[in-house]
């Protein structure tokens, strides 16, 4: 590519691209250790360390998606199978297919991820529950996240960052999960929406270079 366009071309995945935008002069502008998770059509997320994405010797740093979902009940065992190959990623759990097809699961009805949350607002039952669950598990997976990593904040993206209620119910949840005394880790919403991935692919290029 960098031949056919006679000059140097940097290249990161969208949620590293997203990461960086958020902690470069977005929700996590001067925050020295972020990661940023996209909650979407699937699960992905990036790394950034005092302004610079960790990318890691096998570029698959911040690829929490394809783990297995921690502490899971006898329920959720082992988990629905996963395009990669594997059974109980927490893609399969999180993404936004995964909260509709689990909605579909237990109530018979199809909705899309949108849909059940505008349900349980509206006092739906099944709903409430289902997205309960699914605080529940992302609360867990996060806590993996901050056991190992430890960052000072996590961005959430994708289209199921627009849940509001995912900023006051998972941080409650977290202490049971997280190694130590107190969670002081911040779970916020990103400033700049969908532009982040976008914005971030133009910051692999840094004003001064």
């Amino acid at each position: 590519m960098q031949q056919l366009l006679q000059r140097k071309v940097r290249i990161a995945n969208d949620a590293n691209c997203f990461t960086l935008s958020e902690a470069t002069d977005g929700a996590a502008a001067g925050i020295a250790s972020v990661f940023g998770i996209i909650l979407g059509t699937g699960v992905g997320g990036g790394v950034v360390v005092n302004g610079k994405m960790l990318e890691g010797k096998n570029l698959v740093a911040g690829e929490w998606g394809h783990n297995p979902l921690p502490w899971m009940t006898p329920e959720e065992f082992p988990g629905p199978a996963c395009w990669c190959g594997k059974q109980g990623c927490i893609e399969t759990f999180l993404s936004g297919p995964g909260l509709s097809g689990h909605y579909q699961k237990i109530t018979g009805e199809a909705r899309s991820a949108e849909e059940v949350a505008t349900a349980a607002a509206h006092g739906i039952a099944a709903a409430e529950a289902i997205l309960q669950q699914y605080e529940s598990r992302l609360a867990r997976a996060l806590a993996t996240v901050i056991n190992l990593l430890d960052p000072e904040c996590i961005v959430i993206g994708g289209g199921l960052s627009n849940l509001h209620r995912l900023y006051q119910n998972v941080p409650a949840l977290l202490q049971e999960y997280v190694f130590s005394d107190s969670v002081n880790t911040r779970i916020l919403p990103p400033l700049h929406g969908d532009s982040s991935g976008v914005r971030g692919a133009a910051w692999l290029w840094p004003a001064d270079d």
